[in-house]
């Protein structure tokens, strides 16, 4: 079905999506557990915006389950900074998503990060190294373990690894604007 899905045929997505959804409403909702609380975007209603994003996608090359998910993940970040963007814009910054420390890659940052600030410094990443920008997506947004960011990037699971640690490394430095 993600063949058929990328080869062009929108039915096959229709198919496809039952089939995933208890699965993509799960990364949906650990998105939604790093936000602040209570958050107005539920799980349900994250899944199908999503959903409605990826059903108007064309030309998604999507080789795998993974790579789908990786795909899902990626719409959900863009849909949740966009949703944290219009709730700043609407409280003039009052409303930023606060991301709880424990939660954001592994490290310990400060209590103010928010999701504009993460989606700000992984556009930088993907200006420097747009592998590591995909590493993280895959590994943070779309939950892949490192054997699964392997396959869809084509890399050993030793170099992900190594990628991974750098990346998070990149970002705290870019995040909190020290050195890693």
């Amino acid at each position: 079905m993600l063949q058929d899905w990328s080869a062009g045929r929108r039915d096959a997505f229709d198919q496809l999506f039952p089939l995933l959804y208890d699965e993509l409403r799960r990364l949906a909702a650990r998105h939604l557990r790093r936000e602040r609380t209570p958050h107005t975007l539920q799980a349900t209603a994250l899944v199908n915006e999503a959903y409605l994003k990826l059903v108007q996608q064309d030309g998604v090359r999507c080789e795998n389950r993974a790579h789908f998910f990786g795909i899902a993940a990626r719409v959900m970040r863009c849909l949740l900074v966009d949703h944290a963007r219009a709730r700043g814009a609407a409280k003039r910054g009052d409303g930023a998503t606060i991301v709880p420390e424990a939660e954001i890659l592994g490290i310990a940052l400060p209590p103010s990060l928010d999701m504009i600030a993460l989606d700000e410094a992984l556009k930088r990443l993907a200006d420097t190294d747009p592998r590591q920008s995909e590493l993280v997506e895959l590994r943070f947004f779309g939950g892949l373990t490192i054997d699964e960011v392997s396959r869809v990037l084509g890399i050993s699971p030793a170099t992900v690894s190594r990628e991974w640690t750098v990346a998070r490394a990149w970002l705290y430095a870019s995040i909190t604007g020290s050195s890693p």
